[in-house]
């Protein structure tokens, strides 16, 4: 035999050498399949809870969002008297409307003053300045109510404001 020939010693001992370096990987493998299995239960499990979740909630009732509380209303005479024109008008109005709805002469200083409270109104959420100078009262819209508005002179022309007695400074 000369030095290039492999004896079956050789060759014996390097194929145990190769099983054994072959049964520690596959034994690696097994230890990775196993944690990959464990994960892959663990994705399900959670994926059911999700599904499980998503059912429960489905059959849940629709709840609509409470609603916010409805502001305080003024005790002041005339602010109420205010809230009073707005509960009889069917639209927006403005300063000079209201004063002529409350019977106060249509002057600078009863408009001013009106406007004012207006505002005051209009900060606390008690009435809305849908424009400048514009308010409304908040109300629930129903499918056959439409939005109006005094932007035409036609609709200032036939828009009537209510009566409303005017209020005594005692």
């Amino acid at each position: 035999m000369t030095g290039g020939e492999l004896t079956l010693g050789a060759v014996l001992a390097r194929l145990e050498e190769q099983e054994r370096e072959i049964a520690v990987q596959a034994e690696a493998t097994r230890e990775q399949i196993a944690q990959l299995t464990a994960r892959l239960n663990e994705l399900g499990r959670a994926a059911e809870e999700v599904r499980i979740a998503r059912k429960t909630l489905l059959a849940l009732p629709d709840q609509q969002p409470p609603a916010p509380p409805a502001p305080k209303l003024p005790d002041h005479p005339a602010h109420q008297q205010i809230m009073a024109v707005f509960a009889a008008a069917d639209m927006p109005l403005r300063a000079g409307q209201v004063c002529e709805a409350m019977d106060l002469e249509i002057a600078p200083n009863n408009i001013n003053n009106t406007r004012l409270k207006l505002k005051w109104l209009a900060e606390r959420g008690i009435l809305v300045e849908t424009e400048q100078g514009l308010f409304t009262q908040l109300r629930p819209v129903t499918a056959r109510q439409r939005p109006t508005s005094l932007s035409t002179p036609a609709d200032k022309a036939t828009w009537t404001p209510t009566h409303v007695p005017p209020v005594s400074s005692a």
